[in-house]
């Protein structure tokens, strides 16, 4: 009877996949080295987006498709306002005042702090405040007796400071380096739509809302209560008035010159940074500067930390009406011999 053969002792067949990857590695690296490596799937994305015919994507859907895509590459200090532009209260702000801020600003929500923005304490939520005024005697609309053995009485009514409201909720913290699709998920995670731009020294630089970081997404959201707002008015002969906060690229395309090339513009975004840049200083009210470029600025509104609002002059135009302006000006001194 013959025995069947002993399959221990059998090769046992050595799987090929270690060597594969391998070949398949080194065909990558080679294929980066002469330039051909592959475009990634975001790229792949984009060119199809680009190439696809119009009756497949809508231009609304072209553009919040393209700014899906390009969210990764967002940060905080992208879509953040500004530490100048920042509505906030002090702790100590009395209700009355709380009210009419709110009543002004037209946010739902506002920034708390101690002594200043860079001690912040948290956020007050319209509806909180509404609630709290609705049910609570000190509002006003209903009377309180003092608290027994009291040496003074309480606050009430609209004089009581912010602080002893109790309606303050907390905010996030992020700092200006922080991807702002990071931020919308730690908004939804927290349900905490407010968060402070905190620098490396803990100062505050600027706020997001989740309002902002969705902006970026599908444009401009304006609700009831927003007023359009035109940061660029021409006023003619080549003449422009402008908010300071107005984009460098946006006052390039109505003055019809690239502003940002000028040596000024570097590591600046706004039309005010690049006058401000160009000074060395904060321009005051009424200061008039010419250049940078063949322009002539003059600050129509400022404070001392910063401008508000500038006319642009093109320089070309200041001497045709200065030239315009000189013969009847010297056939007045000819009149009055």
């Amino acid at each position: 009877m013959s025995e069947s053969p002993d399959n221990d002792h059998e090769p046992e067949a050595r799987p090929l996949t270690g060597s594969r990857e391998q070949s398949a590695g080194l065909f990558e690296r080679l294929r980066a080295l002469l330039g051909l490596a592959p475009a990634s799937v975001r790229d792949d994305i984009e060119d199809a987006i680009d190439e696809s015919a119009s009756a497949e994507f809508t231009p609304q859907e072209r553009a919040i498709l393209k700014n899906v895509l390009a969210l990764h590459d967002v940060r905080v200090a992208d879509v953040m306002v500004p530490r100048a532009d920042v509505v906030a209260l002090a702790l100590d702000t009395p209700l009355r005042d709380v009210l009419d801020l709110f009543r002004d600003a037209g946010h739902s929500r506002l920034p708390v702090y101690e002594d200043t923005l860079d001690d912040p304490r948290g956020m007050i939520h319209i509806r909180d405040f509404v609630v709290f005024l609705a049910s609570d005697p000190r509002f006003g609309l209903m009377t309180e007796p003092a608290p027994a053995g009291s040496d003074r009485p309480a606050p009430s009514g609209l004089d009581m400071p912010l602080s002893e409201a109790h309606i303050l909720r907390p905010v996030l913290y992020a700092p200006p380096s922080m991807p702002a699709l990071d931020l919308l998920l730690r908004m939804q995670a927290s349900h905490t739509h407010m968060a402070l731009v905190i620098d490396e020294y803990g100062g505050t630089d600027g706020l997001v809302s989740i309002e902002d970081v969705v902006e970026s997404i599908v444009g401009d959201i304006e609700d009831e209560h927003d007023e359009a707002e035109t940061p660029i008015h021409a006023v003619g002969d080549g003449v422009f008035i402008v908010e300071a906060r107005a984009p460098l690229d946006e006052v390039s395309d109505a003055v019809g010159f690239d502003l940002g090339s000028l040596a000024e513009a570097e590591g600046v975004d706004t039309i005010g940074g690049l006058v401000i840049a160009s000074a060395g200083r904060v321009p005051g009210r009424g200061e008039i500067l010419k250049g940078p470029g063949a322009y002539e600025f003059e600050v129509l509104d400022a404070d001392p930390r910063r401008i508000k609002r500038l006319k642009i002059w093109p320089l070309a135009a200041r001497g045709v009406k200065a030239a315009a302006a000189a013969p009847s000006s010297n056939a007045n001194a000819r009149g009055r011999q």
